[in-house]
C-alpha cells in the first residue's frame, strides 16, 4: 500500500505536505516597458508587452541541492513572475525549478515540464521520479522540468494550521455539523489574518501563466507537459489559455475543470461509497481472514458500524484516538487503490479489535495514516495553507452553513458513510473575498494524451467523459480498476505504452483505447 502518496492525494483534495523550496514574494519588481496584454496574460497600460522581461530572464542554473535532486544530477533555478499579472511592474514571486537535461542531446525534442497534482503539492523532484517510469529513448528526447507552483514551499502560505486534512465527517448529528463549521472557518481566518495580500493571486489560471512564462524563459517556442489528477487539470487550463505553445500534453486521472470545487468533492462521495461496495465484495469471501463479514452487505455493515461506534467514542490505538469525524477521511485513502485490499483489510481488523478493547499492536499502514492525519507535523500544515490558498481563490464555493447542512442530510440515504464528508463545510465557505477571475472554461481541440481508470475515487471516471468530450483533439485510454493516477503508479502497462510511444513520436492512438 502505497499509503504516503495515496493519503497525500486524499487530503488535499488531494491535500499534501509540502518541504520548502521556493522563494517569498519580493516587493522589487522587474523593470518592465509599459505593454498591453493577452486575455492570458493581462497587463494594465498599453506599448510594448510588460511581460517581456520575465520571458527573456535568464535562469541561472546551478546543482541542486536536495539530495533526491542531487544524486539524480538535477539543475535547480529560481524564476520570477509576477505576483498580480494584471500588473506586472508590481510585486513578484520567486518560484523554484528543477531540469534533468536530455541523457542525449542528438535526440533532444524539447522540454517536458511537470505538475504532480495537489493544489498545493510541490513538484520539484517531479522530474526525478518520472525519468525514472519513462523508457530510456522517451526520456532521452527531453529535459524534464519541474517547478514548485506558486503558493507552494518558502513563498506560500503557512497559516499555522496544525491538522493534516480541513476534509472530516459532519457525523449524525447536529453537533457534528457545528463543529465541522467551526473548524473550516477557523482555517479560512487563520489564512486571511496572515496572508490578504497574497492569496488572491494563487489560482490556476496565474499558475498556468507561470508555466508559459518558464517555457519562454527555457528559450522553447513550444512545451510539452506532462500532469496528473490537479495537475493534468492545469495542463488542460494551461492549454485553453496558451494552445499554440503546446507540444505534447498527457492528462493523468485529471479533474475536470467544470466540477473543480464543490461540485468534484460531491462527486468524491459516490466514488467512495462505490468503492466500499467493490471492497465488500472482495472482503467477504476472506471472512476467515479477517472476520469483517460473510457477504458483500455484512461487510458494508461492519464498517457503517464502526465509523458509528468511533463517533460515539474515539478509537484508542497506537497512542491516538481516531474519532467518526477522521474514521471515513482514513477509510476514503484506504480504499483509493484496489490493489490495496489485504491492507485495507487488516487495517480494519485493527480499528475492529482497538474498538472493542483488545491490545492492538499498529501495524505499518494504520501507523502512517494515523500519524498523517492526527500528527502529520508542520510541513502539512503548510502543505494544506497551499491547498485551500489555490483551491479558495480559483472558485467561490457556497457560503451558508444551511446549504451544507442540506446537502449532507441529503447525501445520507445513498452515501451513508461519505457523504457527510464530501458534502461537509469547506474552508472556502468563510473565504474572504471572491476570485479575481473566473475559472477557465476548457473547451479546445489541442491534442493531448487523456488516461483515467474506471474506478478512480479522487477524479471520477464521468468527469474524465467529460472533459473529454470538451477536447476533440484528445485519444482516452480507459483503465478499469480502482486507482488515481496511473503512470507513475505503474499500474496498466498498457496505460504507460501508451505514453510512452505518444511522448516520443507525437502520434496519438488512431480512436480512444480500452486497456
Amino acid at each position: 500500500m502505497k499509503t504516503a502518496p495515496a493519503l497525500a492525494t486524499a487530503l488535499a483534495l488531494s491535500a499534501a505536505t509540502v518541504l520548502t523550496a521556493a522563494v517569498p514574494a519580493s516587493s522589487a519588481p522587474f523593470a518592465a516597458p509599459a505593454s498591453s496584454a493577452s486575455s492570458a496574460a493581462p497587463a494594465s497600460s498599453a506599448g510594448a508587452d510588460q511581460l517581456e522581461p520575465y520571458r527573456r530572464q535568464p535562469l541561472a542554473w546551478s546543482a541542486c541541492q536536495e539530495p533526491q535532486l542531487a544524486a539524480a544530477g538535477a539543475e535547480c533555478a529560481s524564476l520570477t513572475v509576477p505576483l498580480d499579472y494584471r500588473e506586472p511592474r508590481g510585486r513578484t514571486l520567486s518560484l523554484a525549478v528543477s531540469r534533468i537535461r536530455s541523457a542525449d542531446p542528438a535526440k533532444r525534442r524539447g522540454v517536458l515540464q511537470t505538475n504532480p497534482g495537489g493544489p498545493g503539492d510541490r513538484g520539484l523532484d517531479m522530474p526525478v521520479a518520472l525519468r525514472e517510469q519513462l523508457a530510456p529513448g522517451t526520456a532521452a528526447a527531453y529535459d524534464i522540468v519541474g517547478m514548485d507552483p506558486r503558493g507552494v514551499g518558502a513563498g506560500g502560505p503557512d497559516c499555522g494550521l496544525t491538522r493534516g486534512t480541513w476534509l472530516r465527517s459532519a457525523g449524525s448529528g447536529r453537533a457534528g455539523f457545528e463543529q465541522a463549521w467551526r473548524l473550516a472557518k477557523a482555517d479560512a481566518d487563520a489564512c486571511w489574518n496572515k496572508y490578504p495580500d497574497l492569496l488572491p493571486h494563487l489560482t490556476t489560471r496565474n499558475t498556468a501563466r507561470d508555466v508559459d512564462v518558464l517555457r519562454a524563459a527555457l528559450g522553447e517556442q513550444r512545451t510539452s507537459f506532462f500532469g496528473q489528477s490537479y495537475g493534468a487539470m492545469l495542463g488542460a487550463v494551461y492549454a485553453q489559455l496558451f494552445p499554440q505553445r503546446v507540444d505534447r500534453l498527457v492528462l493523468d486521472s485529471a479533474l475536470d475543470p467544470a466540477r473543480y470545487g464543490m461540485g468534484a468533492f460531491q462527486d468524491m462521495a459516490g466514488a467512495n461509497e462505490r468503492a466500499l461496495d467493490d471492497f465488500a465484495a472482495w472482503a467477504a469471501p476472506q471472512d476467515g481472514a479477517y472476520h469483517l463479514g460473510a457477504t458483500p452487505a455484512a461487510v458494508r455493515a461492519t464498517v457503517e458500524q464502526l465509523a458509528r461506534r468511533a463517533e460515539a467514542a474515539p478509537i484508542a490505538v497506537d497512542g491516538f484516538r481516531l474519532d467518526g469525524a477522521l474514521l471515513p477521511v482514513l477509510l476514503a485513502v484506504c480504499l483509493s487503490d484496489d490493489r490495496d485490499g489485504a491492507l485495507c483489510a487488516d487495517v480494519l481488523r485493527q480499528l475492529l479489535d482497538a474498538a472493542d478493547g483488545r491490545p492492538v499492536q499498529a501495524g505499518p499502514a494504520l501507523h502512517q495514516l494515523l500519524t498523517m492525519l492526527l500528527a502529520p507535523g508542520p510541513e502539512a500544515g503548510a502543505g494544506l495553507s497551499s491547498t485551500l490558498g489555490i483551491l479558495c481563490d480559483d472558485v467561490a464555493m457556497p457560503r451558508s452553513a444551511p446549504w451544507y447542512r442540506d446537502a449532507v442530510e441529503r447525501s445520507r440515504a445513498a452515501e451513508p458513510v461519505f457523504g457527510p464528508v464530501y458534502n461537509a463545510p469547506v474552508p472556502c465557505a468563510a473565504w474572504r473575498s471572491a476570485p479575481l477571475e473566473p475559472p477557465v472554461e476548457v473547451r479546445n481541440a489541442v491534442p493531448a494524451l487523456q488516461l483515467h481508470a474506471t474506478g478512480d475515487t479522487h477524479a471520477t471516471y464521468r468527469g474524465a467523459l467529460a472533459l473529454h468530450s470538451r477536447l476533440p483533439g484528445s485519444r482516452l485510454v480507459t483503465v478499469p480498476g480502482r486507482v488515481h493516477t496511473l503512470y507513475l503508479n505503474a499500474y496498466s502497462p498498457c496505460a504507460n505504452a501508451a505514453v510512452d510511444a505518444y511522448l516520443s513520436t507525437g502520434a496519438l492512438p488512431d480512436a480512444d483505447t480500452a486497456c
